[in-house]
Protein backbone atom coordinates (compact mmCIF):
# COMPACT_ATOMS: atom_id res chain seq x y z
CA UNK A 1 0.00 0.00 0.00
CA UNK A 2 1.44 3.55 -1.25
CA UNK A 3 1.71 6.37 1.21
CA UNK A 4 0.49 9.74 1.22
CA UNK A 5 1.74 12.71 -0.43
CA UNK A 6 1.05 16.40 0.59
CA UNK A 7 2.65 19.64 -1.26
CA UNK A 8 2.03 23.02 0.57
CA UNK A 9 2.41 26.33 -1.24
CA UNK A 10 5.01 24.62 -3.74
CA UNK A 11 6.24 26.92 -6.03
CA UNK A 12 9.43 26.65 -8.80
CA UNK A 13 11.12 29.26 -10.37
CA UNK A 14 13.88 29.44 -12.76
CA UNK A 15 15.83 32.60 -12.68
CA UNK A 16 12.94 35.52 -13.14
CA UNK A 17 10.14 32.41 -14.85
CA UNK A 18 7.81 31.29 -12.81
CA UNK A 19 6.90 27.45 -13.16
CA UNK A 20 4.61 26.58 -10.61
CA UNK A 21 2.59 28.48 -8.21
CA UNK A 22 1.72 27.86 -4.47
CA UNK A 23 0.46 24.48 -5.19
CA UNK A 24 -1.44 22.77 -2.50
CA UNK A 25 -2.34 19.75 -3.29
CA UNK A 26 -2.70 16.47 -1.10
CA UNK A 27 -2.88 12.68 -1.76
CA UNK A 28 -4.49 9.82 0.03
CA UNK A 29 -2.02 6.70 0.21
CA UNK A 30 -3.24 4.69 -2.59
CA UNK A 31 -4.60 6.89 -4.78
CA UNK A 32 -4.79 7.45 -8.52
CA UNK A 33 -3.83 10.83 -9.16
CA UNK A 34 -3.63 12.27 -12.90
CA UNK A 35 -1.68 15.94 -13.20
CA UNK A 36 -3.56 16.85 -16.95
CA UNK A 37 -2.57 19.99 -18.49
CA UNK A 38 -1.30 22.09 -22.07
CA UNK A 39 2.23 21.92 -23.08
CA UNK A 40 4.21 23.90 -20.48
CA UNK A 41 1.54 23.77 -17.35
CA UNK A 42 4.39 22.24 -15.11
CA UNK A 43 2.91 19.65 -14.42
CA UNK A 44 5.95 17.28 -15.21
CA UNK A 45 7.82 19.66 -13.24
CA UNK A 46 5.67 19.00 -10.69
CA UNK A 47 6.21 15.05 -10.99
CA UNK A 48 9.97 15.45 -10.56
CA UNK A 49 9.51 17.36 -7.67
CA UNK A 50 8.19 14.97 -6.10
CA UNK A 51 10.28 12.20 -7.45
CA UNK A 52 13.30 14.40 -6.17
CA UNK A 53 14.83 14.95 -10.07
CA UNK A 54 14.13 19.08 -9.46
CA UNK A 55 14.74 21.28 -6.89
CA UNK A 56 11.85 23.39 -4.51
CA UNK A 57 12.32 26.61 -4.93
CA UNK A 58 9.13 27.49 -2.23
CA UNK A 59 6.73 25.53 0.42
CA UNK A 60 7.08 21.98 1.63
CA UNK A 61 6.69 18.58 0.46
CA UNK A 62 5.81 15.50 2.64
CA UNK A 63 6.10 12.01 1.64
CA UNK A 64 4.39 9.62 4.39
CA UNK A 65 4.89 11.71 7.54
CA UNK A 66 8.68 12.91 6.39
CA UNK A 67 9.44 16.18 5.42
CA UNK A 68 10.89 15.66 1.84
CA UNK A 69 12.33 18.62 0.05
CA UNK A 70 15.80 17.93 1.11
CA UNK A 71 15.38 14.13 1.33
CA UNK A 72 17.76 11.99 -1.47
CA UNK A 73 16.00 10.95 -4.88
CA UNK A 74 17.04 7.70 -3.57
CA UNK A 75 15.40 7.42 -0.37
CA UNK A 76 11.91 8.75 -1.17
CA UNK A 77 10.91 4.67 -2.19
CA UNK A 78 9.83 6.11 -5.58
CA UNK A 79 9.30 3.95 -8.85
CA UNK A 80 9.14 5.93 -12.26
CA UNK A 81 8.60 5.54 -15.57
CA UNK A 82 9.29 8.16 -18.38
CA UNK A 83 8.36 9.12 -21.67
CA UNK A 84 11.14 7.84 -23.89
CA UNK A 85 11.49 4.60 -21.76
CA UNK A 86 15.24 5.29 -20.82
CA UNK A 87 16.05 1.06 -21.21
CA UNK A 88 19.66 -0.08 -21.02
CA UNK A 89 20.33 -1.35 -25.21
CA UNK A 90 22.57 -3.67 -24.18
CA UNK A 91 20.54 -5.49 -21.77
CA UNK A 92 17.88 -8.20 -22.08
CA UNK A 93 14.05 -7.73 -21.24
CA UNK A 94 14.41 -9.69 -18.02
CA UNK A 95 18.17 -7.95 -17.26
CA UNK A 96 16.49 -4.00 -17.48
CA UNK A 97 13.68 -5.65 -15.63
CA UNK A 98 15.97 -6.66 -12.54
CA UNK A 99 18.69 -4.52 -12.52
CA UNK A 100 17.92 -2.04 -9.97
CA UNK A 101 17.05 -4.79 -7.74
CA UNK A 102 19.98 -6.53 -8.40
CA UNK A 103 22.15 -2.89 -7.53
CA UNK A 104 20.16 -3.10 -4.05
CA UNK A 105 21.49 -6.55 -3.55
CA UNK A 106 17.96 -7.70 -3.14
CA UNK A 107 18.23 -11.81 -2.59
CA UNK A 108 18.12 -14.29 -5.86
CA UNK A 109 14.89 -15.75 -5.10
CA UNK A 110 13.38 -12.76 -4.50
CA UNK A 111 14.50 -11.19 -7.73
CA UNK A 112 13.44 -13.90 -9.94
CA UNK A 113 10.11 -14.78 -8.08
CA UNK A 114 9.35 -10.62 -8.97
CA UNK A 115 10.67 -10.94 -12.59
CA UNK A 116 8.55 -13.73 -12.99
CA UNK A 117 5.19 -12.34 -12.06
CA UNK A 118 6.14 -8.82 -13.87
CA UNK A 119 6.66 -11.00 -16.88
CA UNK A 120 3.36 -12.72 -16.86
CA UNK A 121 1.26 -9.70 -15.98
CA UNK A 122 2.55 -7.64 -18.61
CA UNK A 123 2.91 -10.22 -21.32
CA UNK A 124 6.92 -9.82 -21.61
CA UNK A 125 7.48 -13.73 -21.11
CA UNK A 126 7.99 -14.68 -24.42
CA UNK A 127 10.26 -11.72 -25.35
CA UNK A 128 12.49 -11.95 -21.71
CA UNK A 129 15.79 -12.94 -23.38
CA UNK A 130 15.70 -10.06 -26.18
CA UNK A 131 17.12 -6.48 -26.42
CA UNK A 132 15.36 -3.51 -26.77
CA UNK A 133 16.32 -3.30 -30.12
CA UNK A 134 14.40 -6.75 -31.41
CA UNK A 135 11.11 -5.16 -29.56
CA UNK A 136 8.53 -2.83 -30.74
CA UNK A 137 6.99 0.67 -29.29
CA UNK A 138 4.42 -1.57 -26.92
CA UNK A 139 6.55 -4.10 -26.09
CA UNK A 140 9.09 -1.55 -24.72
CA UNK A 141 7.09 0.41 -22.92
CA UNK A 142 5.76 -2.41 -20.89
CA UNK A 143 9.45 -3.49 -19.88
CA UNK A 144 9.62 0.33 -18.26
CA UNK A 145 6.37 -0.86 -16.62
CA UNK A 146 8.03 -3.77 -15.39
CA UNK A 147 11.20 -2.43 -14.47
CA UNK A 148 8.90 0.01 -12.40
CA UNK A 149 6.59 -3.01 -11.31
CA UNK A 150 9.30 -4.98 -9.53
CA UNK A 151 10.37 -2.38 -7.00
CA UNK A 152 7.45 -2.46 -5.54
CA UNK A 153 7.92 1.11 -3.89
CA UNK A 154 5.40 3.30 -1.98
CA UNK A 155 5.11 5.75 -4.83
CA UNK A 156 4.57 5.15 -8.88
CA UNK A 157 5.01 8.11 -11.03
CA UNK A 158 5.00 8.33 -14.51
CA UNK A 159 5.55 10.71 -16.94
CA UNK A 160 3.55 10.20 -20.20
CA UNK A 161 4.94 6.95 -20.82
CA UNK A 162 2.50 6.19 -23.10
CA UNK A 163 2.44 9.38 -25.77
CA UNK A 164 4.83 7.29 -28.26
CA UNK A 165 2.18 4.75 -28.46
CA UNK A 166 -0.98 4.52 -31.13
CA UNK A 167 -4.23 4.58 -30.24
CA UNK A 168 -4.68 0.57 -29.88
CA UNK A 169 -1.67 0.25 -27.87
CA UNK A 170 -2.38 3.06 -25.27
CA UNK A 171 -6.15 1.45 -25.14
CA UNK A 172 -4.10 -1.54 -23.93
CA UNK A 173 -1.55 0.02 -21.80
CA UNK A 174 -4.16 1.91 -19.76
CA UNK A 175 -5.73 -1.70 -18.98
CA UNK A 176 -1.99 -2.81 -17.91
CA UNK A 177 -1.69 0.29 -15.39
CA UNK A 178 -5.11 -0.48 -13.56
CA UNK A 179 -4.53 -3.64 -13.06
CA UNK A 180 -1.25 -2.69 -11.85
CA UNK A 181 -2.61 -0.35 -9.50
CA UNK A 182 -4.96 -2.97 -8.10
CA UNK A 183 -2.49 -5.40 -7.21
CA UNK A 184 0.01 -2.98 -5.67
CA UNK A 185 -2.12 -0.03 -4.41
CA UNK A 186 0.54 2.41 -4.94
CA UNK A 187 0.07 5.83 -4.88
CA UNK A 188 -0.13 6.70 -7.97
CA UNK A 189 1.01 10.22 -9.87
CA UNK A 190 0.52 9.91 -13.95
CA UNK A 191 1.21 13.18 -15.99
CA UNK A 192 -0.59 13.28 -19.13
CA UNK A 193 -1.69 15.94 -22.01
CA UNK A 194 -4.53 13.14 -22.84
CA UNK A 195 -7.88 13.89 -21.50
CA UNK A 196 -8.59 10.58 -22.20
CA UNK A 197 -6.11 8.73 -20.64
CA UNK A 198 -6.77 11.36 -17.50
CA UNK A 199 -10.39 10.47 -17.40
CA UNK A 200 -9.94 6.34 -17.50
CA UNK A 201 -6.81 6.30 -15.09
CA UNK A 202 -7.85 9.26 -12.54
CA UNK A 203 -9.53 8.72 -9.31
CA UNK A 204 -9.42 12.43 -9.08
CA UNK A 205 -7.60 14.86 -11.66
CA UNK A 206 -5.45 17.96 -10.80
CA UNK A 207 -6.19 20.12 -13.84
CA UNK A 208 -3.03 22.54 -14.43
CA UNK A 209 -2.77 26.02 -16.64
CA UNK A 210 0.17 28.12 -16.16
CA UNK A 211 1.70 26.97 -13.21
CA UNK A 212 -2.02 27.14 -11.33
CA UNK A 213 -3.87 24.35 -10.15
CA UNK A 214 -7.21 25.27 -12.17
CA UNK A 215 -9.21 22.20 -10.70
CA UNK A 216 -8.85 18.92 -8.54
CA UNK A 217 -12.14 16.64 -8.36
CA UNK A 218 -13.08 13.32 -9.84
CA UNK A 219 -12.95 12.88 -13.54
CA UNK A 220 -16.92 12.95 -13.63
CA UNK A 221 -17.43 16.24 -11.71
CA UNK A 222 -14.40 17.92 -13.63
CA UNK A 223 -16.54 17.06 -16.76
CA UNK A 224 -19.68 17.70 -15.53
CA UNK A 225 -19.19 20.89 -12.99
CA UNK A 226 -15.86 22.80 -14.36
CA UNK A 227 -14.66 25.12 -11.97
CA UNK A 228 -13.56 27.92 -14.87
CA UNK A 229 -13.53 28.66 -18.18
CA UNK A 230 -10.38 27.25 -19.01
CA UNK A 231 -11.81 24.18 -17.59
CA UNK A 232 -14.61 23.50 -19.28
CA UNK A 233 -12.69 24.47 -22.57
CA UNK A 234 -10.28 22.06 -21.98
CA UNK A 235 -12.15 18.89 -21.09
CA UNK A 236 -14.32 16.99 -23.58
CA UNK A 237 -13.86 16.56 -27.30
CA UNK A 238 -14.53 19.09 -28.34
CA UNK A 239 -14.50 21.12 -25.46
CA UNK A 240 -17.38 23.55 -23.79
CA UNK A 241 -18.92 26.11 -26.07
CA UNK A 242 -18.38 29.27 -23.91
CA UNK A 243 -20.36 32.44 -24.77
CA UNK A 244 -20.10 36.05 -24.05
CA UNK A 245 -23.79 36.71 -22.91
CA UNK A 246 -25.47 39.44 -22.06
CA UNK A 247 -27.56 39.04 -18.76
CA UNK A 248 -30.44 41.43 -17.86
CA UNK A 249 -33.66 41.13 -15.21
CA UNK A 250 -34.36 37.21 -15.65
CA UNK A 251 -33.10 36.91 -18.99
CA UNK A 252 -30.14 35.82 -21.04
CA UNK A 253 -29.75 38.24 -24.80
CA UNK A 254 -27.01 37.03 -27.78
CA UNK A 255 -27.71 37.17 -30.89
CA UNK A 256 -30.57 38.00 -31.48
CA UNK A 257 -32.50 35.51 -29.32
CA UNK A 258 -33.40 35.54 -25.55
CA UNK A 259 -33.55 32.69 -22.80
CA UNK A 260 -36.03 33.25 -20.27
CA UNK A 261 -34.36 32.08 -17.14
CA UNK A 262 -35.97 29.68 -14.32
CA UNK A 263 -36.56 31.29 -10.89
CA UNK A 264 -33.69 29.06 -9.38
CA UNK A 265 -30.85 30.39 -11.88
CA UNK A 266 -31.92 33.93 -11.43
CA UNK A 267 -31.34 33.51 -7.29
CA UNK A 268 -28.20 32.51 -8.59
CA UNK A 269 -27.18 35.10 -11.03
CA UNK A 270 -29.26 37.57 -8.84
CA UNK A 271 -25.78 40.00 -8.67
CA UNK A 272 -25.14 39.69 -11.95
CA UNK A 273 -25.83 42.86 -14.34
CA UNK A 274 -24.44 42.85 -17.79
CA UNK A 275 -21.72 40.52 -19.31
CA UNK A 276 -21.62 36.58 -18.23
CA UNK A 277 -20.56 33.73 -20.16
CA UNK A 278 -23.04 31.33 -20.89
CA UNK A 279 -21.07 27.36 -21.12
CA UNK A 280 -22.92 24.72 -23.44
CA UNK A 281 -21.37 21.28 -24.50
CA UNK A 282 -21.44 20.41 -27.92
CA UNK A 283 -22.83 17.18 -27.35
CA UNK A 284 -25.75 18.79 -25.49
CA UNK A 285 -26.99 20.85 -28.66
CA UNK A 286 -29.13 19.35 -31.64
CA UNK A 287 -30.70 20.26 -35.02
CA UNK A 288 -34.35 20.46 -34.47
CA UNK A 289 -37.21 21.48 -37.01
CA UNK A 290 -38.69 23.61 -34.62
CA UNK A 291 -38.99 27.14 -35.43
CA UNK A 292 -38.95 28.68 -31.77
CA UNK A 293 -35.65 27.80 -31.07
CA UNK A 294 -32.09 29.23 -31.71
CA UNK A 295 -31.11 30.17 -35.64
CA UNK A 296 -27.36 29.97 -37.38
CA UNK A 297 -25.80 29.32 -40.38
CA UNK A 298 -23.06 25.79 -40.81
CA UNK A 299 -20.15 27.22 -41.52
CA UNK A 300 -17.51 24.51 -41.14
CA UNK A 301 -18.49 20.39 -40.77
CA UNK A 302 -15.66 17.70 -39.27
CA UNK A 303 -15.71 14.33 -39.39
CA UNK A 304 -14.60 12.76 -35.85
CA UNK A 305 -15.50 8.99 -36.11
CA UNK A 306 -18.78 8.43 -34.45
CA UNK A 307 -20.48 11.46 -34.90
CA UNK A 308 -19.33 15.35 -36.59
CA UNK A 309 -18.75 18.35 -35.28
CA UNK A 310 -20.43 21.45 -36.56
CA UNK A 311 -19.63 24.55 -36.33
CA UNK A 312 -22.53 26.72 -36.32
CA UNK A 313 -22.74 30.46 -36.81
CA UNK A 314 -24.69 32.33 -34.11
CA UNK A 315 -24.88 36.21 -35.00
CA UNK A 316 -21.32 36.92 -34.31
CA UNK A 317 -20.68 33.75 -31.88
CA UNK A 318 -20.18 30.26 -33.25
CA UNK A 319 -20.67 27.15 -31.55
CA UNK A 320 -20.19 23.79 -31.78
CA UNK A 321 -22.48 21.08 -32.25
CA UNK A 322 -22.22 17.49 -32.04
CA UNK A 323 -24.42 15.17 -34.58
CA UNK A 324 -24.04 11.36 -36.02
CA UNK A 325 -26.19 12.20 -38.81
CA UNK A 326 -24.06 13.85 -42.30
CA UNK A 327 -27.54 15.44 -43.04
CA UNK A 328 -26.31 19.12 -42.80
CA UNK A 329 -23.62 21.17 -45.36
CA UNK A 330 -21.72 23.89 -44.76
CA UNK A 331 -24.08 27.48 -45.96
CA UNK A 332 -27.24 24.91 -44.08
CA UNK A 333 -29.41 27.27 -41.80
CA UNK A 334 -30.10 25.99 -39.04
CA UNK A 335 -32.64 25.99 -35.92
CA UNK A 336 -30.78 24.54 -33.00
CA UNK A 337 -32.36 22.75 -29.78
CA UNK A 338 -30.74 23.52 -26.80
CA UNK A 339 -30.78 21.21 -23.25
CA UNK A 340 -31.58 23.96 -20.76
CA UNK A 341 -30.99 21.92 -18.06
CA UNK A 342 -27.33 21.71 -19.16
CA UNK A 343 -26.19 25.17 -19.10
CA UNK A 344 -23.38 26.52 -17.61
CA UNK A 345 -22.73 30.10 -15.89
CA UNK A 346 -19.75 31.82 -15.41
CA UNK A 347 -18.35 34.78 -14.14
CA UNK A 348 -17.32 37.60 -16.66
CA UNK A 349 -14.46 39.00 -14.43
CA UNK A 350 -13.18 35.89 -13.02
CA UNK A 351 -14.10 33.13 -15.46
CA UNK A 352 -15.19 31.12 -12.55
CA UNK A 353 -18.35 28.76 -12.37
CA UNK A 354 -21.64 30.57 -10.52
CA UNK A 355 -23.26 27.56 -11.08
CA UNK A 356 -23.65 23.91 -12.34
CA UNK A 357 -26.40 22.37 -13.96
CA UNK A 358 -27.35 20.13 -11.20
CA UNK A 359 -27.81 23.91 -8.83
CA UNK A 360 -31.30 23.42 -10.51
CA UNK A 361 -32.64 20.17 -8.67
CA UNK A 362 -30.51 21.35 -5.81
CA UNK A 363 -32.55 24.14 -4.83
CA UNK A 364 -35.68 22.75 -5.82
CA UNK A 365 -35.85 24.52 -9.48
CA UNK A 366 -38.36 23.59 -11.85
CA UNK A 367 -35.87 23.58 -15.27
CA UNK A 368 -38.10 24.81 -18.32
CA UNK A 369 -36.17 27.68 -20.86
CA UNK A 370 -36.48 28.01 -23.88
CA UNK A 371 -34.99 29.88 -26.56
CA UNK A 372 -37.19 32.34 -28.95
CA UNK A 373 -36.76 35.21 -31.61
CA UNK A 374 -36.90 38.65 -30.27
Amino acid sequence: MGKTIELRKIGKKYGDQTILQEIDLAVAAGERIVLLGPSGSGKSTLLRMIAGLEKITSGELFLGTQAANQMPCGEREIAMVFQNYALYPHMTVSENITFALKANKLKAADIQLRLEEALDMLGLTPYKDRLPKDLSGGQRQRVALARAVVKRSDYFLLDEPLSNLDVRLRLDARKELVKIHQRYQQTFVYVTHDQIEAMTLADRIVLLNEGKIQMVDTPQNVYAKPSNTFTANFIGSPGMNVLEVTYDQGTIKFANQFLPLNPAWQKKLANVNGAVYLGIRPEHLSFTKETSQLKGQIKYRELLGQSYAYTVQVGVLEMIVLDERPDWQIGDNVNLALKEEKIHFFDYRTTENLGYPNYLTEEGGNIHALFASI
